[in-house]
């Protein structure tokens, strides 16, 4: 049985713009103001996040025409390196970064839905649960319906920047800089690399298309047009918003407030307004639980499929065409951290490894070059533009981006290696249990 290829460009375009906006442009931008000495520089800054961004999604579009298949990054480390580097991705994915993630994302989706309805935040353990669960009996019963949410979410969150953007441009008056603000921020390259770290992570999520690239129709064609159109849309939307922010409460203003957004909604259209930005972040949260039992889970069908995890992961629902049993498992363990309050330890201690694992992805491209000459590739199959050097600027970028983190909390990061280590003897146990039933050689044909 196979996957049922249901998404076309519009849909595969909302999974990346999805992937990528968040809770994160609606608070960030204070964190990149703080770390920055004019508001010059937090646009380039912007700008130049912007432009990693769109190097690494050029590096996955190429992959994506080289191995259309669904797993996205675990199959491109697989193929690039060796089994035991795709399942560590895998593994860190379930238990750490996705499984965190949900968990994190599901409390606060709770937590700004009460707020809106005027409950009792003592609630929101349950209400996170309950989302969790609803959103992947969605995804169970069909690609499909999972990624109408998806686009419905998404243009409901992009109206509410559109009405920000739209008010701050039109509406509001300059603000003047307060000469008793807390924050003069920096200068030089140390500050300008220290605010491209909180900027990495809100352009991240751009990949979740390629997960879902056996769902997506003719995808060596429709992926690089909906990762080119999705960051193209993103890097828009991430810059007008940045310039609102910064016309309406000025640099040091916005390195002074921790939630930019409802500040700026609130002096623009008045009190009461940043109930706007509430919804919003709502809206973005539950956006990113769909997406990831829509896209991530896809990871685990892949590991499943090759023998080095669980082999019901590898199967697909004989109704709805769907990993089904892969998608239970990350919204029961996401469900779990819920629970048991342990998703803020585990996200904080593998963001690096989030990261490395990128460098190792793009770097692949370097590999594949080699393996799959471009002279022997289809006509018209994609190539990343200027090779090789978006690929070694955006590995560079990803590993100070890894640096940075270590430095900052050596501790966490020690602990997510330690659970990365973790993995490998289960990768060994794995292998040896599944080895009757693993599929032959997964080496690929030249494309």
């Amino acid at each position: 049985m196979s996957f049922r290829r249901a998404l076309g460009p519009f849909d595969a375009t909302m999974v990346v713009v999805g992937g990528i906006i968040g809770s994160g442009i609606f608070i960030n931008p204070h964190l990149v103001a703080q770390r920055l000495s004019s508001g010059t520089a937090v646009l380039a800054a912007w700008i130049v996040g912007g432009a990693i961004a769109l190097a690494g999604a050029f590096a996955f579009a190429e992959l994506a025409t080289l191995f259309p298949r669904a797993g996205g990054e675990y199959v491109y480390l697989r193929e690039a390196y060796h089994p035991l580097v795709a399942f560590l991705f895998g593994w860190a994915s379930l238990l750490m970064i996705q499984g965190g993630g949900l968990a994190a994302v599901a409390i606060a989706f709770a937590e700004y839905a009460l707020r809106l309805t005027g409950r009792s935040p003592s609630g929101a353990t349950m209400l996170a649960v309950v989302s969790i669960a609803v959103v992947a009996a969605i995804n169970v019963l069909g690609v499909k319906p999972g990624s109408r949410l998806l686009n419905v979410l998404v243009i409901l969150k992009l109206a509410a920047l559109a009405i920000l953007i739209g008010g701050g441009l039109l509406l509001s008056r300059p603000a003047a800089a307060s000469p008793a603000a807390v924050s003069a921020g920096g200068a030089g390259f140390a500050a300008f690399g220290a605010a491209l770290v909180p900027i990495f992570f809100t352009y991240g999520g751009w990949q979740s298309v390629n997960l879902v690239s056996e769902e997506t129709r003719d995808p060596k064609r429709t992926l690089p047009i909906a990762l080119m159109a999705g960051i193209a849309i993103v890097i828009a939307v991430y810059l007008l918003a940045n310039m609102v922010y910064l016309l309406v409460l000025s640099r040091p203003g916005l390195a002074a407030t921790a939630t930019p957004a409802a500040e700026a909604v609130r002096q623009i259209f008045g009190a009461g307004s940043d109930r706007l930005i509430s919804a919003a972040i709502a809206i973005s949260a539950f956006g990113f639980l769909d997406l990831t039992l829509l896209a991530q889970t896809r990871i685990y069908y892949a590991m499943g499929k090759d023998g080095v995890f669980f082999p019901s992961l590898g199967t697909l629902h004989p109704r709805f065409q769907t990993p089904a049993v892969a998608i239970l498992l990350q919204a029961a363990w996401g469900i779990v951290l819920v629970l048991t309050g342990t998703y803020g330890e585990l996200v904080d201690s593998v963001v690096f490894g989030d990261a490395i694992f990128f460098a190792l992805t793009v770097a692949g491209i370097l590999i594949f070059r080699r393996r799959f000459p471009v002279e022997k590739r289809e006509p018209g199959t994609f190539r990343s533009p200027l090779y090789p050097v978006l690929p070694v600027l955006f590995v560079a970028a990803t590993v100070g981006i890894v640096a940075s983190t270590i430095a900052s909390n050596p501790r966490r990061s020690a602990f997510g290696a330690a659970l990365l280590a973790v993995g490998v003897p289960f990768y060994f146990w794995f292998t040896r249990r599944n080895r009757s039933q693993a599929p032959g050689s997964h080496l690929t044909e030249e494309p």
